[in-house]
C-alpha cells in the first residue's frame, strides 16, 4: 500500500492513538445529520422539552434586578410549555416572522449583494493573484497565508481560487505544491475569523450573538464591528504563525516532491500574471476604496455628522455601526464597479445586477439552514429553556469558582472540539450561542467578548475536520498533485497549524484583553452587569 507525502511504500502506516482519535472524530461527525435536519430536530426537541419542563414546573430565580424588562413579578424564570393550545398557535403564526426577523439573514443578504459585484468583476481573484505573485520567493509563504486570511471577506473565494493557486505557485518555484496548499488552507480555514476588513461573517455572528444576549437583556445590541480590533490584529498573528509552521514544520516534513505522483495535466498549470488592464483596474479599485473611506469619515467624524447618534452625538453607539452592513455593500459595489469598468467585465447595469443575483443564488442552502435555525432560536427563547440553562450553568461556574478569565480557555477548547463535528460557523453559533452567551453574561462577561472567544475556537480546528464543507474539495485538488493522498495524510499535514493556532491565538486573546486591557472592538466592553 502506498503512503502519503513523506511516507515510504513499506506497508500500512502504523496506527497511533492520535490516528484512532481522528478516526473517532470522523465516525462521530458522520453520525451527525445534515445541518438543516439537525436544526429541524432541535426545534422539535425544544417543543417537546418545553412541554415536559412546563409540566414539571421547572423554574429558577431571575438574576436581573427588579423592574428590568421581561422580569416576572415573582422574580422567577419558569419554563413555558409550547405544547399548549396557545403555544401551538404561536408556533403556527410565527414561523414566517421568525424566519424573516432572524437578525443575521438581512445583513448577510445585503452584504453579499456588494461582494457578488466585486466577485463578478474579477477584482477578488486579481487581488489575490497580485498579493501572491507579487511576493518574493522568501516571503511568498507569508503572502499566501495572509491572502488566505483576507480572502474570507469574499466567502468561498479562498477555497476555490487561492488554495489551488498556491499549489501551482509552489511548484513553479521548485517547492512542494502540497506545502503551498497547506499554507493557503491554514490562512483560509484556520484563520477564518481573522481579517483586516469587515466581511459577511461579522454581521452574521453579531446578529446571532445579539439574539442570544437578549435572552438576558432584551435591549442589548451587538455591532458588526464588535470584534474588529482583535480580529484585525489576529490576521497578522495568523499570518506569522501560519508562515512559520509552513516553513519550519510542514514543508520539511513533506520532503522533496516527486512529480511522478501527480496527474500530468496539473504539472502544466500556468499561472497568469496580472495584465496591464488588471493593474489599472486594481488602481481604480484602490481609488474607489479611498473614496468610500473618505465618505465613512465624513458621516462619522465631524460634530453633527449625519450617522452619529442624533440624540447624544456618540460615534460608537450610532447608526454608522448599527447599519454597518450597508457600508460593506457600498464598499464592494464601489471597488467592484471601478475595477470592472476598467477591465471591461462591468459594462452596464445588467452586469452589476447579474453579479448581485449570482451571489444570492449561491446562498440557497444557507437560507434553508437559517429558516430552521431561526425556529430553534425562537423556541429556545419562548420556552425560557435558554434562560434556565444559562442561570443554572452560571451557578455551576460560580460554585466551581470558574468565573474569572480562566473560563475562556475552557470555552475556546469546547468550541474547537464542537467545530470538529459541526463545521459551519453560523450553524454552530446559532446552536450554542443561546446557551453560552447568557451563561457567561451572568458571571459578568460581555456578549462581544464571548463572541470573540468563540471565533477563535471556531477557526482553529477548521483545517483538521472532514466535516468542514470544503474539505473534500481541497482533498480532490491535493490528489491531483499526489494521487496517494488520503484524509489521514491531509489531517496529519494540517494538525501542526491547528495546535499552534490554538495556543498562539488563545495567548493573544489573554494578552489583549486581560494583559493590556484593550477592547476587542469599537465600543465593545469586556464585562457586563445587569441594570
Amino acid at each position: 500500500m502506498s503512503g502519503g507525502p513523506g511516507q515510504t511504500d513499506a506497508g500500512p502506516p502504523r496506527r497511533t492513538a492520535f490516528t484512532r482519535f481522528l478516526d473517532a472524530v470522523e465516525f462521530l461527525g458522520n453520525l451527525l445529520p445534515h445541518p438543516v435536519t439537525l436544526f429541524a430536530l432541535l426545534a422539535l426537541a425544544m417543543v417537546l422539552l418545553s412541554g415536559l419542563l412546563g409540566a414539571l414546573g421547572v423554574a429558577v430565580p431571575d438574576p436581573r434586578p427588579e423592574g428590568a424588562p421581561g422580569r416576572a413579578a415573582d422574580g422567577m424564570i419558569a419554563a413555558v410549555s409550547l405544547m399548549t393550545e396557545e403555544g401551538l398557535r404561536r408556533i403556527f403564526t410565527s414561523l414566517v416572522s421568525n424566519f424573516t426577523g432572524f437578525a443575521p439573514l438581512g445583513v448577510v443578504l445585503t452584504a453579499m449583494l456588494g461582494i457578488g459585484v466585486a466577485e463578478k468583476s474579477g477584482l477578488l481573484s486579481a487581488a489575490v493573484r497580485g498579493i501572491v505573485l507579487g511576493a518574493s520567493p522568501r516571503t511568498v509563504t507569508y503572502a499566501i497565508v495572509f491572502a488566505g486570511v483576507i480572502s474570507n471577506t469574499a466567502s468561498e473565494m479562498g477555497y476555490v481560487v487561492l488554495i489551488p493557486l498556491a499549489g501551482a505557485v509552489y511548484h513553479s518555484l521548485g517547492r512542494h505544491p502540497l506545502a503551498g496548499m497547506a499554507a493557503a488552507f491554514s490562512g483560509v480555514a484556520g484563520g477564518y475569523s481573522a481579517n483586516v476588513l469587515i466581511g459577511t461573517i461579522d454581521p452574521l455572528l453579531a446578529g446571532i450573538t445579539e439574539e442570544a444576549a437578549r435572552l438576558i437583556d432584551p435591549t442589548y445590541a451587538v455591532s458588526a464591528t464588535a470584534s474588529y480590533y482583535f480580529m484585525a490584529a489576529s490576521a497578522f498573528l495568523v499570518t506569522l504563525l501560519g508562515g512559520l509552521v509552513s516553513i519550519r514544520i510542514v514543508e520539511p516534513k513533506l520532503g522533496t516532491y516527486s512529480p511522478a505522483r501527480a496527474d500530468p495535466s496539473v504539472l502544466q498549470t500556468v499561472i497568469a500574471p496580472l495584465t496591464d488592464a488588471e493593474r489599472r483596474g486594481l488602481a481604480a479599485a484602490g481609488l474607489a476604496m479611498l473614496g468610500i473611506f473618505a465618505l465613512m469619515a465624513l458621516t462619522l467624524a465631524p460634530e453633527g455628522a449625519i450617522l452619529r447618534d442624533p440624540a447624544t452625538g456618540d460615534r460608537l453607539r450610532s447608526p454608522f455601526f448599527s447599519g454597518f452592513a450597508v457600508w460593506i455593500l457600498l464598499f464592494f459595489l464601489a471597488v467592484g464597479i471601478a475595477y470592472g469598468r476598467v477591465v471591461g467585465s462591468i459594462r452596464n447595469d445588467r452586469d452589476v445586477i447579474d453579479g448581485m443575483a449570482s451571489a444570492l443564488s449561491s446562498l440557497g442552502l444557507y437560507i434553508v439552514i437559517v429558516f430552521f435555525a431561526a425556529q430553534f432560536v425562537a423556541f429556545f427563547n419562548w420556552s425560557n429553556i435558554g434562560a434556565i440553562t444559562a442561570v443554572s450553568g452560571a451557578e455551576l461556574l460560580k460554585d466551581a469558582e470558574l468565573t474569572g478569565p480562566v473560563v475562556f480557555a475552557g470555552f475556546i477548547l469546547i468550541c474547537a472540539v464542537i467545530n470538529l463535528m459541526l463545521g459551519s460557523a453560523s450553524a454552530q453559533w446559532a446552536m450554542t450561542a443561546p446557551i453560552f452567551v447568557p451563561m457567561l453574561m451572568l458571571v459578568g462577561w460581555s456578549p462581544e467578548l464571548i463572541q470573540t472567544a468563540y471565533r477563535i475556537g471556531d477557526s482553529v480546528t477548521n483545517t483538521i475536520t472532514p466535516m468542514m464543507s470544503y474539505f473534500g474539495l481541497i482533498l480532490a485538488v491535493a490528489a491531483r498533485w499526489d494521487r496517494n493522498i488520503g484524509i489521514g495524510t491531509m489531517i496529519a499535514m494540517m494538525l501542526p497549524y491547528a495546535i499552534v493556532f490554538t495556543v498562539g491565538w488563545t495567548l493573544l486573546f489573554y494578552l489583549w484583553v486581560f494583559g493590556l486591557g484593550l477592547p476587542v472592538g469599537p465600543g465593545s466592553p469586556a464585562t457586563w452587569a445587569p441594570g
